[in-house]
């Protein structure tokens, strides 16, 4: 026997049924369910009605008529796919306008808006910092800040969840010249908010700067939470640190396919900031860029319902457990898996577990929104 007749050594590929049989015999198998919209907060799952407390559309807005319009719209006017990178011919006049909407929307100098909220955390951490920076991350951000810190190749300080004083620790040992305190602004596994104050006051004293990542507040937290008025313009306005008050050593990041029930991400800031992240993110530069039709009208959806709003935040304390606070509960959209039974006379409710590694921790909450109501439980 020769060298070219000798049976092959197995593949490695030869051991992923096994592998797959494990996950299944660990219960760690995910599967996808077919849905279709139902009405309000009802879905078809896999051809069966059910009442979703899984889903992150917290103001019904992604079934919106204007929304679809402004779609509809925007697909007649510059087509379907954007034709390139938006440094090379994909940048259209329509997502110029769509970053200059949210920059005013959040109270920030200018934005920069991308195709998905994953691909943006992971392409901006690596661009901002490297080899030799160090990283201050929280115990229970999501798996996307996660990923970018280990991008990054920065040295990475995991402080436990909302701990400052371990997180001061870890910032005034460090030697590096360059820190990154990241940060999700609403913890969607537990319902708190991060105290963006107290994580900004330790930023200027150790010259950090700090990347929050507004995914589950952005649309529901921003003014006098549950009242009237309450426009949904994110964590940063909850605190007052927009406009006149905004800090050059805040970057803040924001997804629309949530609460504002479209498509895409954004990441806002000073104009240097968001420069340096234009000129840098790799996540950015090399690809395609969000279709054109992928964000219309996202600025001014939330703002323009407010009583979607307020049904939101009226929803999630009608739910929430007095312990948890309704304002912590409402900002997560989140109820106590055991506080919510039986929901609707007509379906089963729907419930979907998020395991321990995309957010760093199991979830202990269970979504509401704004087309839910006291009717589907208490």
């Amino acid at each position: 026997m020769n060298a070219l007749t000798a049976p092959l050594p197995a593949s490695w590929l030869d051991e992923l049924p096994t592998r797959l049989a494990a996950l299944k015999d660990e219960h760690l198998l995910r599967a996808r369910r077919t849905v279709a919209p139902g009405g309000g907060a009802m879905l078809q799952v896999d051809g069966q009605p059910l009442l979703a407390f899984c889903s992150n559309d917290y103001l019904g807005l992604a079934g919106h008529p204007a929304l679809a319009a402004a779609a509809s719209e925007a697909a007649h006017a510059y087509g379907l796919g954007s034709g390139g990178s938006p440094l090379v011919s994909g940048h259209s006049t329509a997502n110029a306008l769509l970053e200059h909407d949210l920059a005013r929307f959040v109270g920030l100098p200018r934005a920069l808006y991308f195709y998905a909220g994953y691909a943006t955390n992971v392409g901006i951490i690596p661009a901002l910092v490297g080899a030799g920076d160090a990283l201050f991350s929280d115990a229970l951000n999501h798996a996307c800040l996660i990923d970018g810190a280990r991008l990054s190749r920065a040295t990475i300080h995991r402080y436990p969840h909302a701990d400052l004083g371990a997180l001061e620790s870890a910032l005034a040992s460090s030697p590096a010249r360059r820190k990154l305190v990241v940060t999700d602004a609403v913890f969607s596994m537990d319902g708190d908010v991060a105290d963006i104050p107290a994580l900004l006051a330790l930023c200027e004293r150790y010259d950090a700067l700090l990347l929050i990542d507004d995914a589950h507040g952005f649309g529901v937290l921003g003014g006098n939470e549950g009242q009237q008025g309450q426009e949904g313009r994110g964590t940063l306005a909850h605190h007052g640190l927009t406009g006149a008050n905004a800090s050059p050593r805040i970057l803040y990041m924001a997804t629309l396919g949530k609460a504002a029930g479209v498509a895409g991400a954004f990441v806002a800031g000073s104009d240097v900031l968001v420069e340096w992240l234009l000129q840098k993110t790799r996540t950015y530069i090399f690809a395609t860029a969000a279709p054109r039709p992928a964000g219309q009208g996202a600025a001014g959806q939330p703002a323009g319902n407010a009583d979607r709003n307020l049904a939101l935040h009226a929803s999630a304390a009608a739910h929430c457990p007095p312990a948890r606070g309704p304002g912590a509960c409402a900002a997560a959209h989140a109820v106590a898996a055991d506080a919510v039974h039986n929901a609707h006379p007509a379906a089963g409710d729907w419930q979907q577990c998020r395991r321990p590694g995309g957010h760093g921790g199991p979830s202990r909450t269970r979504p509401v929104g704004a087309c839910h109501s006291s009717a589907h439980g208490a």
